[in-house]
C-alpha cells in the first residue's frame, strides 16, 4: 500500500472530507502511475478520485468497532518515532 495514504478509521476527531479525499487521490494516483494526469485522461482521473472518496466515506460511516478511538497526536508521535527508528538504523548499518 501506498506509504502516503492514512488510515482514517477510528479516530476522534473523525476524518474531514479533505483527508477522505487526500486519501483518495493518493489510491488513484498509486493505481493509475500518474501524479497529474494528462488532459486526455483528466475526466476518467477526476471521476475515478470521485467515486473511491464516496466509497470511502460509506466505508468509513459503516464501520464498526469496540476499541476505543485513537488521538491523532498520540498517533502522529508514535509514527515520527517509528520513522526515527527505521532511519537510524539504516544510518548506523551503512555507517559500518
Amino acid at each position: 500500500m501506498c506509504r502516503n495514504i492514512k488510515t482514517l478509521h477510528n479516530f476522534k476527531p473523525t476524518a474531514t472530507d479533505e483527508e477522505i479525499r487526500a486519501s483518495s487521490l493518493q489510491f488513484v494516483r498509486k493505481l493509475s502511475g500518474f501524479a497529474k494526469p494528462s488532459k486526455a485522461n483528466e475526466a476518467a482521473f477526476t471521476r475515478a478520485v470521485d467515486q473511491v472518496t464516496l466509497a470511502a466515506h460509506q466505508l468509513l460511516e459503516s464501520l464498526v468497532t469496540n476499541a476505543p478511538p485513537r488521538d491523532r497526536e498520540v498517533e502522529a508521535i508514535k509514527a515520527r518515532a517509528r520513522t526515527a527508528g527505521r532511519f537510524r538504523s539504516t544510518t548506523a548499518e551503512q555507517s559500518r
